[in-house]
């Protein structure tokens, strides 16, 4: 079981996430609609793994991401996101997430979550 801060701008889509996340064991621990509530929500819960979207209004997913890992270097990311995973690849090399994977595939969320 991981403690997770799910970090998405859709309610629908963090609503979702939230219910793979909860129905296979998971415990969420936070939930934010964009990048600067992750930064705050992940100083105060210190979640085990942080799904984050990459594309959200406000602070996108990567300069959170950056955000957080200049605070914890181990701090363990996975991108969760609809935007096709070649195109990021010069983005994504710059941050060390854990891993994109992308949306709508739950079985490879939870995948990847078992193995961090």
């Amino acid at each position: 079981m991981r403690r997770v801060l799910v970090v998405d701008d859709s309610n629908l889509m963090r609503h979702r996430i939230i219910q793979c996340l909860t129905s296979a064991g998971h415990q969420v621990v936070g939930k934010a609609k964009d990048g600067n509530e992750a930064v705050d929500l992940y100083v105060r819960v210190r979640p085990d793994v942080v799904t984050m979207d990459i594309t959200m209004r406000g602070k996108d997913g990567i300069t959170a991401a950056r955000e957080i890992l200049a605070m914890d270097p181990a701090a363990c990311i996975v991108f969760y996101t609809l935007l096709d995973i070649p195109d990021l690849a010069a983005q994504v090399r710059r941050v060390p997430v854990r891993k994109v994977v992308r949306k709508g595939d739950e079985a490879d969320l939870l995948k990847t979550l078992s193995e961090l």
